[in-house]
């Protein structure tokens, strides 16, 4: 099968863009003949089809020019040179299938048409809330918010939801709202939905209803699982408001009361580090320790010498990678029962689920893993287990081909 793999960014820069190249190595693994079309970009990996692609342009920040905020618009609305280059890329590399990702802004659902006019089916996964909310993220300058959901997306504008900026949250309404007047999306044959939630949520703003389905991500199974319990709490994860780690290190603090050393390990980096850690050494200053940036391997390390993870979002998080990668390395996991982490993480088997934003509670749900290794252990075998059943990679991608060939089929009926 020929397989067009499509996303803004070709490089690993989040977890949309470590979603697809690992699907596709897997594909390739296969047998399968996989490419890819994106944006040009300085960091992008070397690619066939690279002088198809629409130019690199930021938009944060954007120009301060009128002008150029003016054609940064257009191309959001319907860029021409996404649709002229991958209409080029179908003609020489006839793909089946074209599987396209994060694509707003950067490239615009143009492609989306230039698809259907040339007769190839299009699968795609929605790795985050775009479609029914203009902001990305249910989050309104910081809140959950989810008004545009079933309501006006004039909403985002009366609530100035991105950066509490008039004039961004207007062209993230118009975005939005043009797409769905000119039907954008509706020659997609397939939307794959990572949680339960953001399909539910997808269903309930009245979008291609009959099209969503629920797909668990996958994570790397071959790994080392985890031989003994391991000491304190890990996070693992960009240091940002959403993500609630300044209610982690509350929650620390709480417990570094309790026992002796460090508590907490915080890998990763972001725009809230410097405030993070003046909070941990005002709150627990020999019990928290900050890492920074590490690799792959390194977090792996890190997972196998915790006796818990943690996951304290204050966002409706889709289906995070740190949950699925410590399950892989048999670890349990504490988080926010906030979005698709309810369906990630079963209370009393492997790990807990607590309201976002109590230090307390957050403390009072890591305290018996601290306490008892055993419970570590057996939640953390129960994790290992659902990640080897439910997110292996042959699995997920044997499913993808499944929807693939699916979508085929349609397209061909049609």
């Amino acid at each position: 099968m020929r397989i067009l793999q499509v996303n803004k960014f070709l490089y690993r820069r989040g977890g949309a863009e470590g979603y697809l190249l690992d699907l596709a190595e897997q594909q390739q693994a296969a047998g399968h003949d996989v490419e890819y079309f994106g944006m040009a970009h300085p960091d992008n990996l070397p690619m066939r089809y690279a002088e198809h692609f629409p130019s690199h342009v930021e938009f944060e920040p954007a120009p301060s020019d009128p002008r150029g905020r003016l054609e940064l618009v257009g191309r959001m609305l319907w860029s021409k040179q996404a649709y002229q280059g991958i209409s080029a890329v179908i003609k020489d590399f006839r793909p089946d299938v074209v599987h396209m990702h994060n694509i707003y802004h950067q490239l615009s659902p143009s492609m989306v048409r230039a698809c259907a006019k040339a007769g190839v089916p299009v699968v795609m996964t929605l790795h985050d809330y775009k479609l029914a909310c203009p902001t990305y993220q249910f989050l309104d300058q910081g809140e959950v918010c989810t008004a545009c959901v079933g309501g006006s997306l004039t909403n985002a504008v009366r609530r100035r939801c991105k950066d509490g900026s008039l004039a961004a949250s207007a062209i993230a309404m118009v975005e939005v709202g043009a797409h769905r007047a000119l039907k954008a999306y509706d020659p997609v044959a397939r939307f794959l939905c990572p949680s339960a939630f953001l399909r539910d949520q997808m269903v309930a703003a009245g979008l291609h209803t009959g099209k969503m389905l629920h797909l668990d991500n996958f994570t790397d199974t071959d790994v080392p699982v985890r031989s003994h319990p391991g000491e304190g709490v890990l996070f693992a994860g960009r240091l940002s408001h959403e993500k609630g780690v300044d209610t982690l290190v509350d929650a620390a603090g709480i417990l570094a009361r309790e026992v002796d050393g460090p508590v907490l390990e915080i890998v990763g980096d972001g725009p809230d580090r410097a405030a993070l850690e003046a909070q941990a050494q005002r709150v627990a200053p020999d019990a928290i320790r900050f890492h920074g940036r590490v690799t792959a391997d390194q977090v792996r390390g890190f997972l196998r010498g915790a006796r818990v993870s943690a996951v304290p979002s204050r966002w409706y998080e889709n289906q995070p990678l740190s949950v699925l990668e410590a399950y892989a390395s048999g670890v349990p996991v504490v988080a926010s029962a906030m979005g698709g982490l309810n369906d990630l993480v079963t209370p009393g088997v492997d790990g807990a689920l607590v309201p976002a934003e109590d230090p307390q509670v957050l403390a009072d749900a890591l305290r018996p893993y601290l306490q008892d290794p055993d419970l570590s252990m057996r939640h953390g075998a129960a994790a290992r287990q659902r990640a080897e059943e439910r997110h292996n990679p042959a699995g997920h991608a044997a499913r993808i081909e499944q929807i693939y060939a699916e979508a085929i089929s349609g397209r061909k009926a049609a």
